[in-house]
Order: structure tokens, then sequence, then C-alpha cells
């Protein structure tokens, strides 16, 4: 009897629903400090969300406690497994305590987003989507389902941070939430969008390679003149590591025969980040933990759904958009009033910093000239004025982080100034202990 009881209390722990504010959790922890859950966006399609509810709270009414929304790149890498336990979430990929957790300025919701990416599945592969607009169509639908009847989580303005690909996926994600919110279909307040270190435009990008990498002496002039062509750039990107120029790549060389070369390198180049989404810092498996210890935690994950077991399937699917610019975008949601925040890590070279700055001043925002006269404000962490970490440039509703030290992965590389630079851009109350 002992046992059956105890079977039950720890399976009311993870099965039992949470109704709260007549919204049903699919399930969670016996303190609802964390829920997770699907949500059939479409027929067959099926995306997993995990929402952690922070301990660093602050109730101050002139200030609603956030929620940040984290969306990962790829497409096809995992918010769930990668932003989580790798970068921003409340335990690192050996499930300790991470001491610059997110958590600490903003409730954390991570969404598997396309279908198919981490935890989400479809159940036929033609139900993936092919576009950033389809990806964020299925995300309005996930926020609709969330938001709509928690009254809770609708006092609490939600703010979409996105890393690389990512990128895409926000600003495509704001326009659409922001239609649903006008037609009175989706209940939120929409904060703000931010671009860490966002392929917002691939070209940009692509033409920032070769003048950065010979500004920083990763080649000569000669091989400046040589990467006018990409044929001849793809004999000094075989050893480069993309998501910091200070390293060499270990992967062998790309070939490339075609008339499209630049969209193949990057697709080629892009999808080894899929690859190195799946390992800690520590060089444990980040695979084998996402499919062992949390699989078993969650308990609601199809048996035949494995942790990135459609990746793949979701990277091939979007390969039309892969390359496609989202600049439009970013200035019909300054138009809008919407705040929008722009981070780059000093050290990337995919999302290099000179690329940003070059779409930047694309932008047909009316504001755009005074923008870029300003100065720029530096960086430090925490009250130490010794060493400068970065520096912030914004007026109106554009903002602009410089991180200095940090490549691709900038929670990673510099999580002290990224976590104050969080709590600038949610406006979280200060939590003090």
């Amino acid at each position: 009897m002992e046992k059956i009881s105890l079977f039950l209390l720890l399976s009311l722990m993870v099965f039992l629903p949470w109704f709260h504010e007549n919204f049903a959790f699919a399930a969670g922890t016996i303190d609802g400090s964390e829920q997770w859950g699907y949500v059939e966006v479409r027929p067959k399609a099926h995306l997993f969300w995990w929402l952690y509810k922070s301990p660093y709270r602050v109730e101050d009414p002139s200030k609603p406690w956030p929620v940040l929304l984290w969306l990962q790149g790829g497409p096809g890498g995992s918010g769930v497994g990668f932003g989580n336990f790798l970068e921003i979430g409340p335990l690192d990929g050996n499930l300790e305590p991470r001491n610059s957790t997110w958590l600490r300025k903003a409730d954390l919701l991570f969404v598997d987003s396309p279908v198919g990416t981490g935890f989400s599945f479809v159940e036929d592969e033609n139900l993936a989507v092919k576009t950033d607009e389809e990806s964020a169509t299925d995300l309005t639908t996930l926020l609709k389902e969330l938001f709509n009847g928690n009254v809770s989580l609708q006092s609490s303005p939600l703010y979409i941070v996105a890393e690389s690909y990512g990128g895409k996926f926000a600003v495509t994600l704001g326009l659409s939430a922001l239609k649903a919110i006008e037609a009175g279909e989706l209940k939120l307040k929409l904060g703000g969008v931010a671009l860490g270190d966002s392929w917002i435009s691939p070209e940009d990008f692509v033409l920032s390679w070769g003048p950065l990498l010979k500004d920083v002496s990763r080649i000569d002039n000669n091989g400046l003149n040589e990467s006018n062509s990409f044929k001849s750039l793809l004999k000094h990107l075989e050893w480069q590591d993309f998501y910091n120029f200070m390293l060499d790549d270990g992967n062998g060389p790309v070939t490339m025969t075609a008339m499209e070369e630049s969209k193949g390198l990057m697709m080629d180049k892009y999808s080894r980040y899929l690859e190195s989404t799946r390992f800690s810092s520590s060089g444990d498996d980040l695979t084998s933990l996402m499919n062992g210890p949390i699989k078993e935690k969650l308990k609601i994950i199809p048996m035949n759904v494995t942790w990135g077991g459609q990746s793949d399937i979701v990277f091939s699917a979007m390969t039309g958009d892969f390359m496609k610019p989202r600049i439009e975008e970013v200035d019909e949601l300054l138009a809008k009033g919407v705040n929008v925040t722009i981070y780059n890590g000093q050290v990337d070279l995919i999302c290099a910093t000179k690329g940003t700055e070059a779409w930047v001043e694309k932008l047909k925002w009316e504001d755009l000239k005074i923008f870029l006269s300003m100065d720029r404000t530096p960086l430090y962490c925490g009250e130490d004025d010794t060493v400068t970490l970065g520096f912030v440039k914004s007026y109106k509703n554009l903002y602009f982080y410089w991180i200095l030290g940090a490549g691709h992965f900038v929670p990673v590389d510099q999580p002290c100034v990224s976590l104050q630079m969080v709590g600038n851009i949610t406006q979280s109350p200060n939590y003090s202990s």
C-alpha cells in the first residue's frame, strides 16, 4: 500500500495537469515553478514548450515581472536543449546551478521551434515549415494557447529574444503576434524583440567575412583580393571557425562547384551549428542528457520521439528561406513602436558585427540618422569599471549592444554583462538578496 501511495504521489508531481485561472498546463513540478507541454499548432504538428517561473521574481506594480521567450537558431537548433542547458537556463549541461541564469531577470519560456526541432515533432515530414512566416504562424498559435486563458501571463510583458537564425523567427513572430493582438485574437503585451548575433541579412554577413578576416590578420591582402570570389574564399574558410574568428575550424574542407556557392557554403557551415548544439562546454553529450534524464523527467515525450531526431528535416525544409533577408521586418517593428534591441559578440564571424552594422544602416526607420550619430556608452560588470566589456547606444526604441570578447554565443562568453543587458531590455525590477 505504501508503494502504491508513493507511486501515486510521484505521478501527481508530473502527470497532474495544472489548472490555473482556467488554463490547463500539460505537466509540471509540484510547486508550479516549471511547466511544460505540447501544443498541436496544426493537425499532426506539435510544438514543445517549457516555462520556468523565476525564484527571483520581484512584485512591483509599476514594473510587472517579464516573460522572456527564447528562440534558438539553426533552423533546427533546440532552445529547450541548447539555450536552456548551455546558455541561460537555471541548470548547466551537468545539471549544476547556473549563477548567471536569465531567470534572475525574467521568467523563461523555451520553445522548440519550428516543428520538428528538439522535442517538437511532426507526424508527417511534409508538415515541416518551409518559411520564416510559417514558423511565426505556428508560434503565434502556441502563444494563443498559453496566454489567452492565463490572466497571470497576460499581465507580464513578453520579450522575444533570439540567437542566430532565431532572429529571423523573432521578427516575423513579432509582426505576427502584433497582428493577432490588434485583431483581438491574442491576449498579451509585447515588450520588445531582441536580436542576438542574428542572421537578419545574409548578404551583408557574407560580404563582411573577407574584410573582417583581413582586419584581424586571419587573411592577408592576397587573401582579401581572392575573397572577392566565393570559390577562392572557400579555401580560407575551410580552417576558420564560424562562431569565433580567433579560432580554427576543426572540420574538414568544404567542396562546392555550383553557382550557388555562397548559399551552399553557408548551408554546410551553418548546419554544423546543429551538431555543435549537442555538446556542452565540458564535453558531455547533450543528446544523451536530453534523451535520458530530461526525457525521463518530462514524462510526456512520446516514446517514438527523440530529442533532435527531426532537426535535419527542419533544416532541409527551410533551405529556400535561408538566404532571404528580414531587414524590412525590423523596420516594420520599429515603425510600430516596438522596442528592438540588437546585440552582437565582438569575435563572431558568421553573424559578424561588421555585417550587422551594415544591415542596420540599410534601415528606413525615420530616426536612423540620429541613432547613428549617437555616442556609445561603455559597459562593465557590476560596479567594476576597470574593464570595459562592451558598449551600447540607443535612441527612442532602437538599442544596439556591442559585447566585447564574445563570439556567436554571447551569454556563454560574457555572462555577467549579458545578464545586465537582459535586465535593461526587460526593465526588470531589481532583485536584492
